[in-house]
């Protein structure tokens, strides 16, 4: 890996002790970021819930407006004329039990499933395969679904899930470096304001602790609370 520059080194020790509004914050991901490769932007938010308890578990999804800078590859579980729907909808994988021994065999060739709930029992079996990398289809997040080509095109269009995990903290995709500033300033303002619009009832106190933004190889901002919440 290259030497950072001593321009970078700088640039990130004066991060580690301020926090940056939203606006300034996403060009300075954007500067920072130095790695060959168009890199991924992504945000970190610590929430004030206890995730262990039920009432308290943040999740839900948002269509990005400016969508996630490349298509996502969606596999689709479904029987009879839902498997042609998905096809018109440009699903990259479609299939019934055929294709779920091949995920329980270990294929796991794409970033999204959508299943009908009719094969929701056959999905049954997969729940260890697919559960820890997110992948496991749910009512909640609209991929347990008889509209599969509706499913299909809003995924391909940007659609991402949002999940606190064990540690209180939401973790997801907003964009590409190579978005204009304005764009992912839209797809982050667009997540936030979801995720502030899940807060449960039951939690108390501070709800948005802390939110960072980095790209895939660059140095995480802490950006100014008080920015996100106007």
């Amino acid at each position: 890996m290259a030497k950072s520059s001593k321009r970078m080194i700088q640039a990130k020790k004066e991060l580690q002790n301020d926090t940056w509004p939203l606006q300034d914050a996403l060009p300075l991901v954007q500067k920072l970021a130095s790695a060959k490769f168009d890199e991924t932007v992504e945000i970190a938010m610590r929430l004030g819930v206890d995730p262990k308890h039920a009432d308290q578990m943040v999740r839900g999804t948002v269509v990005l407006p400016h969508g996630l800078g490349k298509s996502r590859k969606v596999c689709v579980i479904a029987s009879g004329d839902k498997q042609k729907e998905a096809e018109d909808a440009g699903a990259d994988h479609i299939g019934g039990d055929e294709l779920v021994g091949k995920i329980q065999g270990g294929w796991l060739d794409f970033e999204a499933l959508v299943a009908t709930p009719d094969m929701m029992k056959s999905l049954g079996k997969l729940g260890k395969i697919l559960g820890p990398k997110g992948l496991m289809p749910n009512p909640k997040t609209g991929t347990v679904t008889f509209e599969v080509g509706k499913a299909v095109k809003e995924i391909k269009a940007g659609k991402v899930e949002f999940r606190v995990d064990k540690t209180s903290i939401i973790h997801t995709p907003i964009g590409k470096v190579s978005f204009d500033t304005d764009k992912l300033l839209e797809n982050t303002r667009t997540l936030i304001d979801s995720v502030i619009k899940a807060k449960p009832s039951t939690a108390k106190g501070k709800y948005l602790e802390s939110v960072f933004l980095s790209s895939t190889m660059g140095p995480g901002i802490a950006i100014e609370i008080t920015s996100l919440e106007k």
